[in-house]
């Protein structure tokens, strides 16, 4: 009986072993001078992550009224991803619903400035990152989907490639929703702002192959209508771009299956600058 087990253990311990580790899941707190406050962030980094090796970062930000462990709460998955893909997935809070702007209203609220620096920094820091435009991605669901266009479109210099799952692109139709108007102010009182903060203002910046783009929303969802226009407008100006559309509302049904192809997107595209 003993040998018996003892023979278990021994047995145990190797199929222990033989199991396949998984990423590495960190929340870590960041400072932003900016806001003069600690804002957390999900890090998601590869199984086989050492400091040896330099790895492409993924920004994946959360939609109006989630928060930095939204993704990972609803999409697991994304652990299994950052293995697959070799790459760091980092999900950071962009409050209730800054819509990842420097307000011109709210005085302390500077997402851009956050997101598209401050953290950007923190992570080059504090991880073993590929350091360059070339080895960053940036993305997110319906506030965040505007948001990672909108940063990526004023950020160029950052950001190599972008994305937006269900991405509030075009802001105008929607001045009474998602307090919009808390950090904007009115759109009636400021119809030039309105205009200037949205996705579809400053995708004048582009210009063609100089960011890599992929737009996705579901053909059921109320904000299908300004993605095709958005579409619309990037094929006019001759702005490559992927444009990928199908059966979905805004739902984490959709974007738990889209974000997947927006991943592998930006592995080709990583790639593709090694």
């Amino acid at each position: 009986m003993k040998h018996k087990f003892t023979l278990l253990l021994a047995l145990t311990f190797f199929f222990l072993l033989s199991l396949p580790t998984l990423a590495s899941v960190d929340t870590v707190a960041t400072f932003s001078a900016a806001m003069q406050k600690e804002i957390k962030a999900v890090v998601i980094t590869p199984k086989d992550y050492n400091d040896s090796k330099e790895y492409p970062v993924v920004y994946l930000l959360h939609g109006y009224s989630g928060d930095y462990k939204a993704w990972l709460n609803q999409v697991p998955q994304l652990e299994n991803y950052a293995d697959q893909y070799d790459l760091i997935i980092v999900t950071p809070d962009g409050n209730f619903g800054s819509w990842y702007w420097d307000s011109p209203e709210v005085e302390g609220s500077k997402y851009e400035t956050y997101v598209g620096k401050e953290l950007v920094e923190f992570i080059d820091q504090k991880y073993s990152t590929i350091d360059s435009r070339e080895g960053r991605a940036i993305t997110g669901l319906s506030m965040g989907g505007h948001g990672a266009l909108y940063l990526a479109f004023r950020h160029q210099e950052t950001y190599g490639t972008a994305g937006s799952l269900s991405g509030g692109v075009d802001i105008a139709p929607f001045p009474e929703n998602w307090e919009m108007k808390k950090y904007l102010g009115t759109k009636a009182e400021n119809p030039a702002r309105w205009e200037e903060y949205s996705v579809m203002f400053q995708s004048n910046r582009l210009i063609a192959n100089k960011l890599k783009l992929i737009i996705s929303c579901g053909t059921e969802d109320f904000f299908y209508n300004v993605n095709v226009k958005l579409h619309e407008k990037l094929a006019y100006n001759n702005i490559p771009h992927t444009f990928m559309t199908g059966p979905g509302g805004h739902s984490w049904d959709y974007w738990r299956d889209a974000v997947q192809y927006q991943l592998l997107f930006f592995h080709n595209y990583f790639e593709g600058n090694k």
